[in-house]
Parts: C-alpha cells; structure tokens; sequence
C-alpha cells in the first residue's frame, strides 16, 4: 500500500459484510409467491429502495412499499425477516483487522444502508461483547442518516471535509466499481474490493 496513505474508508456490504441480496429476492418471492425473475425486477427497478437508502422514506413507509411491491398479506416483522436475508455474516477476523488498522490509520465507514439492517447488524451479527458497529471505527457514516449516497461525489466530499481529511492521503474500498468512481472523482485512492476476502489479503491478514 502506498506509504502516503493515512486515512482508510471502508464500504461493508461485500468488504467487511458477507453480502448475498439474492437471499432477500428470493425470500419476498417466496412471501408473495411469485417467480425470483419478477421479484428480482422489482429489487433493481423500483426507485424506492435509493430512496431508503438516503433516508427519503421512514422505516414504516419503506415496509408499506414492500408489501404493495410484492404482497400486501405479509407482517412488518415478515417484511423485516425477508429485508434482512442478505445479510449474512461479519467474520470475526476482519473485525480482527479493523481494530489493528485503527492503530495505524484514521479508519472510517462510509456505507449505503439503513435503519432496518443497521439495526440487524448492531443486534445479531456483531460478538456479544461489541456494543455496535461504529466501534470498530474512528467514525462512521451511513447513507440513510447522511440523506445523501454513494455514488454521488457529494458524500465523499462531506466525508473529507468533516475530517479534514487530504484525498491523496485517503484509501476507500469499496466492492461496487460506481462507488469506487464516486470516490476517484474527487480524489480519492481507491481500491475495488472483487473478492469477500480481498481485504485480507490486501492487508496482509
């Protein structure tokens, strides 16, 4: 890693996340008993879910939406089960690696998420001992509570004022390769995380 680097910005869902949102496609196909192809044209064509994501809709208005995307029958805590099944595990050992990097560098998040899976997240796929996620951070970011999302070169811009932080000095990874433009638009080095593991090794883990 280039010795300039002193900031590191991690994304999480298929960097420090173990991410499979085909999991919650098929679980809202299975609710509203319909074929995984319609549900997942739904998921990757229904302004709602970029909307969520910058915080333009409430938890409630986000589950009122997939009941009438996919079937109104369904329960909030159904609609909460399905909602999550993408999420699937935080392997210890990068949460190992992330407490080292803090020693060394200013470490950040800066994720696209929401309220429903961060609760997820804070309450069943940390250790028990870990109060929430933010703890293995100098500072982390959410897109829901930012009301702005990645790829937009705002979100990194805010993200680099508030921490006075120097985009040649900054290192942002990120599994999504619009992201990772996001982050190079202004400035920003980037590393495209194209395997779950890559940081392991990128970190020499």
């Amino acid at each position: 890693m280039n010795s300039s680097v002193k900031n590191l910005v991690f994304d999480l869902g298929g960097v420090i996340l173990d991410l499979a949102v085909d999991q919650t496609v098929q679980a809202f196909a299975n609710l509203a008993g319909i074929t995984q192809e319609k549900a997942t044209s739904i998921f990757h064509t229904s302004p709602e879910f970029n909307l969520y994501e910058k915080g333009g809709m409430t938890d409630q208005q986000f589950r009122e939406f997939l009941k009438s995307a996919y079937t109104p029958r369904a329960s909030d805590a159904e609609i909460d089960h399905a909602w999550n099944q993408m999420l699937r595990n935080i392997p210890v050992i990068k949460l190992q690696l992330l407490e080292r990097l803090k020693k060394q560098y200013n470490v950040l998040l800066l994720s696209n998420t929401n309220e429903i899976h961060l609760t997820y997240i804070n309450s069943k796929l940390l250790p028990k001992e870990a109060k929430s996620l933010d703890q293995y951070f100098h500072r982390a970011y959410y897109s829901h509570r930012m009301l702005k999302r990645k790829p937009d070169a705002e979100i990194f811009q805010q993200v680099l004022d508030e921490n006075n932080l120097v985009p040649e000095q900054t290192l942002f990874l990120d599994d999504n390769l619009m992201n990772v433009k996001g982050a190079e638009s202004v400035g920003i080095k980037t590393v495209h995380v194209t395997t779950p593991d890559l940081i392991l090794n990128y970190f020499n883990v």
